[in-house]
């Protein structure tokens, strides 16, 4: 059998380059062919392609819609961590849940692209373990909306099962005794009181907001880092529209609104820093 012909002509690369900046936002270096060859080569196989050439020729079809799909969620999927950074959830237990926890109402958490289902399921752990050490807090609930560009990923999220690679990144043996149960095949899923709480649906946050309604907590954490600063200034503003009064905004630890945006006030925490909406 014949090698595949990985190669990648500049012009092709220019090409696909603005194909996904116009699809998703995301912005590519003039030095990222290594990126596109890594996240790209295993398609060709799976979509019986001789060369590099020849599938991005094909992505950029409009009529090749489950190409496009397969190279969308290729070159958007990105490893997550349980807790990353663990302080955004510290301070959601310790600072920002107490705020909320006599409403009556639903108390609605958005993480804005959720990849593999870590972030969404790590807010709603650090929800079941406030309320534990506050019984009757939150008499409306706790609901977390996972969403994400990637189809395979949030089919993935539904799942709610992982292998012990996937458990053993930022996951304490503790949680993983308390939230995890085992489903065979070396996989642990997600017990129901953590899953009940969390739902999944596609959005492409180059698309309106409108309608998942309205919330109090949005995680948007290390997103804006891929993405333009038009397209960064369009983002923030659309969480703005649709996050309620003296709501917060989570960004990563390496982003900021830096003049971004004006609805926002910059809160300094010990660590970490988080965003509160002016009224």
């Amino acid at each position: 059998m014949q090698a595949a012909n990985k190669d990648l002509q500049d012009s092709e690369y220019r090409l696909f380059r603005d194909f996904l900046e116009q699809q998703c936002g995301i912005v590519l270096g003039d030095n990222k062919q290594y990126l596109v060859k890594s996240r790209l080569a295993p398609l060709m196989q799976r979509f019986g392609l001789a060369s590099l050439s020849e599938l991005l020729n094909k992505t950029l079809s409009p009529f090749e819609r489950q190409l496009r799909s397969a190279v969308i969620d290729a070159m958007t999927t990105n490893e997550t961590l349980w807790f990353r950074d663990n302080y955004p959830y510290e301070l959601l237990k310790k600072q920002i849940l107490p705020e909320f926890e006599k409403e009556q109402k639903s108390v609605k958490i958005w993480s804005a692209a959720s990849s593999s289902g870590q972030e969404p399921y790590s807010i709603s752990m650090t929800a079941l373990e406030y309320q534990q050490t506050r019984p009757g807090a939150f008499p409306g609930g706790v609901t977390v909306l996972g969403t994400d560009i990637s189809n395979a990923m949030l089919e993935h999220c539904q799942r709610a099962e992982y292998d012990g690679l996937a458990l053993s990144r930022g996951l304490s043996p503790e949680r993983r005794t308390k939230f995890f149960e085992d489903s065979g095949h070396g996989m642990m899923r997600l017990k129901d009181a953590v899953r009940r709480n969390v739902s999944f649906r596609h959005l492409n946050l180059l698309d309106s907001y409108t309608l998942l309604g309205r919330f109090d907590i949005i995680f948007c954490r290390n997103v804006l880092i891929y993405f333009s600063p038009d397209v960064k200034a369009k983002i923030i503003r659309q969480f703005a529209q649709v996050l309620n009064p003296r709501g917060y905004l989570f960004l990563g630890a390496s982003e900021s609104l830096s003049s971004l945006n004006n609805d926002f006030e910059m809160l300094r925490c010990n660590p970490g820093i988080i965003y509160r909406k002016k009224n």
